[in-house]
Parts: structure tokens; sequence; C-alpha cells
């Protein structure tokens, strides 16, 4: 127990609380916290082993609120794209593709808070390039939620509906790069101590952030979803300042 950082684990249950009142996945808060205390691809295994217990959790909360359609058009490409992100995240540098990602992350948010009248269009076309996407940016930089959040966003889904799809698209992306991710040698023997507090964390958040979800009115639901990636982005950029300013 004394290799274990707790302070860590109370940031990853933290993330799975905002992570499951947003609806896109806890990986967007948890990605850029692990990176502070682990190397980058011992994130991105531990990522995929946290997300298969988070996922199957808010599966189970959410149940009755399945759109087949979504799931298919956002979740078959989506799969596919994270197996070839996560076999190319082997060879190419991370660092200025999450720069990419955080800004693209800020000023999609601020575009979408500042002019909320603006939307993406709910069709099926983008519905397939976002989850072409988002599992590629999950595959190569372990998270793609947000991007995946971003295009849900846009069909106007009830809450239930938002997470029960998300969380079953977000399964289906993790059961396949923990494959990937264990065969490029992402899963570490040291860091395993870790993933029974994170199936724990993974249990407990999910049922933690359904009742918060309770007092969270549906009109407000889009904002906060945009207000959290936002913060996503920032986090992201500031942590690869001081990662840079460092070396």
């Amino acid at each position: 127990m004394k290799d274990v950082n707790f302070i860590f684990i109370v940031l990853a249950l933290i993330a799975e609380i905002i992570g499951t009142v947003g609806g896109f996945g806890s990986s967007v808060f948890f990605v850029p916290l692990g990176n502070f205390y682990f190397d980058f691809h011992s994130v991105l295994g531990l990522t995929a082993i946290f997300h298969l217990s988070s996922n199957l959790s808010k599966i189970f909360l959410f149940k009755k609120g399945l759109d087949k359609n979504l799931l298919l058009n956002i979740g078959a490409p989506a799969v596919f794209f994270v197996i070839l992100g996560g076999l190319l995240s082997k060879y190419v540098s991370s660092s200025l593709l999450e720069i990419i990602l955080g800004l693209f992350l800020v000023g999609f948010s601020l575009l979408f808070l500042v002019k909320s009248e603006i939307s993406i269009s709910p069709n099926k076309n983008n519905a397939i390039a976002g989850g072409a996407l988002s599992g590629f940016s999950a595959g190569l930089l372990g998270t793609g939620g947000a991007i995946r959040g971003l295009t849900m966003a846009a069909f106007n889904l009830k809450k239930s509906v938002f997470i029960a799809t998300s969380a079953f698209i977000d399964f289906m992306i993790d059961f396949s790069r923990t494959f990937v991710y264990y065969n490029n040698g992402y899963i570490h023997k040291h860091d395993l101590i870790y993933v029974p507090f994170l199936l724990v964390i993974g249990l407990l958040g999910s049922f933690v952030g359904k009742k918060l979800l309770i007092f969270i009115p549906q009109s407000r639901f889009r904002r906060l979803s945009l207000i959290f990636i936002l913060i996503i982005g920032i986090v992201t950029l500031v942590q690869l300042m001081m990662t840079s300013s460092s070396n």
C-alpha cells in the first residue's frame, strides 16, 4: 500500500464523477491527470482497464436509454479507428497531437458556449465522422470522449440516452484498445496495483454521478458538458506547457 498514490486515486474518483455527469467518460480528465504521475504509455494502459469497469457500470445504471442507431453509426467507426490509433501510438510522437487536441477542445467548446445557436447537423455522415475521429483520438492519445460528446450533443438527446449510448460506445472502444495496448507493452506489472482501486472507483463514481444528474435540468446539460470540455482543453494545454518548461 505504501507504493499507492492516494492523491491520484482521489483525483481519479473526481474524474469519474464529472465524466459521468458530463456524459463523455472520465478519460478526458483521467489522462491529463494521470500524466502527472505516470509515463504516457502507462496512462494509456491504465485508462483502458479503468474504463472497462466504469462503462459497464454506466451501461447497467442507464441501460434503458440506449440509442441503437447512434451506437452503430458512431460506435462501428470508433472501434475500427481506435485499433488503428492504438497501433500508431507506438510509432507517432503524441506531443504535437496533444497540443492540437487541447486547442481543438478549447476553441470548439468556446465557440458553442458563445454562439449557442450553432450546432452540428445531426445526420449520419457527421455521426460516422465523429465516431472515427473520437476513436482515433482515443487510441492515439487515450481520450476521445469529448469529441464523441460534441458529436452526440448535436442530436439533443435526453440525459439517460446520451450517457447510456456514450458508455456503450466507450466500452467497445476500451475493450478493443486493451488488446492493442497489451500487445504494445503499455500494461505494466508495477501499475497493476492500481487496478482494484480503479475498478471500485469506476462503480462508485458512476453511481455518484447518476445521483448528481437528478439535480441538473435538461436545459443545462448541454452547456455543462461544453464547460467540462473547455476545462479539459485548458488542463491539457497547461500540462503540456509545464512539461515543456521543465525539460
